[in-house]
């Protein structure tokens, strides 16, 4: 979170007023200062722009015109900061956005304003920086505007992207049986987009801070420690289910991503005091990971004579571990949702929300939502956090779905 507020630090009777940026990183409080180009009277700062209910129609003409201009630049150094690393953050940059508020970045006139064909330029410029699955992430959600674009029969522009548009949106995805979090999940990525046209220049909404989807609560779904025994104790598998079965227990007891654990290997594990500990970097964050196998992993190693399961494609690994389960009789009803084809041979898929068996709800990201909800209590949060890769402890708290009922209860044993 980060405030700005503006200072009149000079001894001259006129002067551009500075500029002051305050947020906090890292457990540590920064402050930074620059210099406006927005220049008033002493006099009026420190005499006429504190009053509360000025009575003078000049004063209040005047307040209500410096407060526009201030609210301006205000929102235009937030903006930018929330779309950059606070790393970067420091005296220089905030000089550059203010220099940048008075005098765009003249690669906006070679950008397009139009909102689809500026997220095409965003997805190849960022495409060394973001990885295959956010590419893809973006590229349906510009599939997904060409298709409401077309139902408005309007181009939509970046600067279009406002509260109106908001609601419009969430009404179109819902006609069209969109499930709310995966409209939640395009209208932050579009937002996204149109933070970054915004810092190159282009005109964006006034109203764009405003847009602010919430994510729906959803039913935690993961397999307990009695339904992988259950899945574990079932035999006779054909080869290509034991390969996935051994592979869905591997991410129970690592928890991590499909993207991660498949490509596991041998040659990732290195012995130290005795204790296997398995190297390798994440896809998704790039950040290098050293992860202690638990005993059921070692179990699969040493019945395979030290190796990892064969690697299958993702959407295999989907299908097969529902064929898993089902033949454990992982049987019990649950609400969820699951990918239901709107028409048959349509190939569109929409989540479907309702009451199903299971195994039916199983799916690739079961395991890592397994590993946290199960290891949770047992294992101190610190370490599960460090495992899972969640920035807080309040994402992780909320990933598997506790509430502060749950938190008090928790709490409640210790007294």
């Amino acid at each position: 979170m980060a405030a700005v507020n503006f200072l009149f630090r000079s001894t001259k009777e006129k002067a551009f007023l500075n500029i002051r940026l305050l947020f906090r990183f890292n457990d540590k409080d920064y402050v930074i200062g620059a210099k406006t180009k927005y220049e008033v009277s002493k006099h009026y700062w420190s005499k006429q722009h504190i009053q509360k209910r000025p009575k003078d129609i000049e004063i209040i003409n005047k307040q209500a015109k410096v407060n526009k201009e201030l609210n301006k630049i205000e929102n235009h150094i937030l903006n930018a900061f929330n779309i950059v690393n606070p790393d970067a953050i420091n005296k220089t940059w905030l000089q550059n956005q203010i220099d940048w508020y008075y005098n765009p970045p003249q690669e906006a006139k070679l950008l397009p304003n139009e909102l689809i064909k500026y997220l095409e330029i965003y997805i190849e410029r960022r495409k060394n920086e973001i990885t295959g699955r956010t590419i893809k992430n973006y590229n349906v959600i510009k599939q997904l505007l060409i298709r409401y674009q077309a139902t408005n029969n309007k181009i939509l522009l970046i600067k279009d992207v406002n509260e109106n548009f908001k609601d419009n949106f969430e009404n179109y995805c819902l006609v069209n049986n969109y499930a709310p979090n995966t409209t939640t999940r395009a209208l932050r990525s579009i937002k996204t987009i149109c933070k970054d046209a915004m810092y190159r220049g282009i005109e964006v909404s006034i109203q764009l801070e405003n847009i602010k989807p919430k994510y729906k609560k959803v039913k935690n779904i993961y397999l307990s420690f009695d339904e992988l025994e259950k899945i574990e104790n079932k035999k006779d598998f054909p080869e290509y289910l034991e390969n996935a079965k051994d592979w869905l227990i591997i991410s129970c007891y690592t928890g991590q991503r499909v993207s991660d654990f498949m490509r596991f290997t041998d040659e990732m594990i290195r012995i130290e005091n005795s204790k296997k500990l398995l190297e390798f970097t994440q896809k998704k964050t790039g950040k290098l990971m050293t992860v202690p196998l638990h005993k059921k992993v070692l179990e699969i190693l040493d019945k395979r004579s030290g190796m990892f399961p064969r690697a299958i494609s993702d959407q295999r690994y989907n299908d097969y571990i529902k064929e898993v389960c089902e033949l454990a009789k992982i049987n019990n009803k649950i609400k969820g949702s699951k990918s239901t084809e709107t028409e048959p041979d349509s190939k569109e898929y929409r989540k479907k929300e309702g009451t199903f068996k299971k195994w039916e709800l199983v799916t690739s990201h079961i395991g890592r939502r397994s590993f946290a909800t199960n290891f949770y209590g047992k294992i101190p949060t610190t370490y599960l956090i460090y495992i899972t890769g969640h920035s807080t402890e309040v994402m992780f708290l909320n990933y598997i779905g506790k509430s502060n009922k749950d938190l008090a209860m928790e709490i409640a044993n210790y007294f």
